[in-house]
């Protein structure tokens, strides 16, 4: 131990400015604090674009179906009004460049248009050659090269957007620029039933200036950023005030842990990691209460005001599935004693069923029940199996994601007691693994504790009874416990 050293561990502590070891952590500190800070700075601009360009799209997206009604309501007035009438009237001469046709299609068309914010509607013929306008135009014009008319012509709507890229809406607030959506769209025959497509006969062009709604997207786009910015500056006030804190904590920790090593090193594995998790365990579920219920009270405040907003929910969600992983840890270090009591395992099944069902439904999985037992009662504790049967049916299923067979049995043995077998048709486990499934912390999961067999074992086992797994790669697995008639 070198001289400087003292002998004191809190000493040490205490003078953490002056130590080298100390000096670099507050340097992580410091290092961490900022790169956090250029994080949420670029996070924030980075959600910011991506709701800008949510909002575009939606607007663009709004202002096009405003168009193809429009298109659809302007195709049965010009040919209800102007077309059929004008075509008995000629005798089949349709021919729009005439004055009286012309005059009584300029009628139609902006009686039509009227109040819908149109700043240019013109009408190609068949060929593509300009027949209308309701601005000054060269009339006769042929437009068949322009891509627009082309695809109408064929058949198809077609829409000139003002932009795409994400700074679109930023760019067009700042340049003040005229943002406009050009829709061409065919003007078809219409059948005898409304639903039937007629003959191409002409294209609509139809303009409409979107620069108004730019403008909302821009309003909205800073009160996103201006949120934004106050929540991530919160955020990171507290988690440099958490970071500082921390500094002098990791130091009593770290003496901490080298006056425990020793008896851990000591201690046998699986009761070492018994006392660690009834630790963690402590320490995280006080905190994780206090996450989740204030989570739920930010969401129903979020709701009044954002409803489409799931930040808060999310937040519920993750600290739910924490507090479960939690609770299989402490399961699995401190196993309950079983409160014995008559129980119908059939309500005790269909319980751990009826709250699998819609994971059941979504991956299509038939379930076939066989119960024997004809309501007679089983000496058990109805909350632990209903927890060891929810863990093994879960793993049914998820050796079945594209679906297969589930077939749960429920019998009596041969000496009183009960025989539950649930079997499925899934993947299977090879010889090797079958032998470590009962094993703490063994799983072939990317996700998985490694614990849920096991505590499902512990459970089994507190009811002095006997579990075993039968299983073949690519038929399946089948899981038998049996339980004793009489307990001791």
């Amino acid at each position: 131990m070198a001289k400087d050293t003292p002998k004191n561990p809190a000493m040490r502590v205490a003078s953490w400015w002056t130590r080298q070891q100390d000096l670099e952590t507050f340097r992580l500190a410091r290092f961490f604090s900022l790169t956090s800070f250029v994080i949420i700075v670029l996070s924030t601009a980075l959600l910011t674009l991506l709701l800008a360009h949510r909002a575009q799209q939606m607007a663009l997206k709004k202002s096009q179906d405003y168009l193809k009604l429009l298109a659809a309501n302007l195709n049965h007035q010009v040919f209800q009004q102007f077309l059929l009438p004008t075509a008995i009237l000629k005798q089949g001469n349709v021919r729009v460049a005439e004055p009286d046709q012309y005059q009584l299609l300029d009628q139609v068309v902006r009686n039509t248009i009227h109040g819908f914010h149109v700043e240019k509607l013109a009408l190609y013929d068949e060929v593509g050659f300009l027949a209308y306008s309701t601005v000054p135009a060269e009339l006769g014009k042929d437009c068949f090269e322009v891509v627009g008319v082309r695809q109408a012509l064929f058949g198809e709507e077609y829409f000139e957007l003002p932009g795409r890229h994400l700074l679109w809406a930023i760019l067009a607030r700042l340049s003040h620029s005229e943002a406009r959506l050009t829709g061409y769209f065919p003007f078809r025959l219409e059948g005898k039933e409304s639903q039937d497509l007629g003959a191409v006969v002409g294209v609509f062009e139809i303009t409409q200036n979107i620069t108004r709604d730019l403008a909302e997207i821009s309003r909205f786009q800073l009160i996103i950023l201006l949120v934004s910015t106050l929540i991530m500056g919160g955020l990171f006030l507290a988690l440099r005030h958490i970071v500082k804190q921390a500094e002098v904590i990791m130091e009593r920790r770290q003496a901490e842990q080298r006056a425990l090593e020793a008896q851990l090193h000591q201690a046998e594995r699986l009761a070492a990691l018994g006392e660690m998790t009834a630790g963690v365990a402590h320490e995280i579920r006080n905190p994780l209460g206090i996450i989740s219920s204030t989570a739920e009270l930010l969401h129903q405040r979020l709701s009044r005001y954002e409803p489409g907003n799931r930040l808060a929910q999310i937040i519920v969600e993750e600290a739910t599935r924490l507090n479960n992983k939690v609770t299989e840890f402490l399961d699995f270090a401190r196993p309950r004693l079983p409160n014995l009591q008559p129980v119908d395992l059939e309500k005790v099944l269909e319980r751990s069923l009826e709250f699998l069902e819609p994971e059941i439904r979504r991956l299509n999985i038939q379930v076939t029940r066989h119960y024997q037992m004809n309501g007679r009662p089983q000496v058990a504790d109805p909350e632990l199996l209903h927890q060891a049967f929810l863990n093994i049916l879960l793993n049914a299923l998820q050796a079945m994601p594209h679906g297969g067979e589930l077939r749960v049995s429920l019998t009596a043995g041969p000496n009183g007691g009960s025989h539950i077998r649930m079997e499925d048709t899934g993947e299977g486990i090879d010889p090797e693994r079958l032998k470590k499934i009962f094993n703490p912390f063994f799983t072939t999961k990317e996700k998985g504790s490694g614990l849920g067999l096991p505590i499902v074992k512990s459970i089994v086992d507190s009811h002095q009874g006997e579990i075993r797994v039968e299983s073949e790669p690519g038929r399946g697995t089948a899981v038998i416990i049996h339980l004793p008639p009489l307990l001791g």
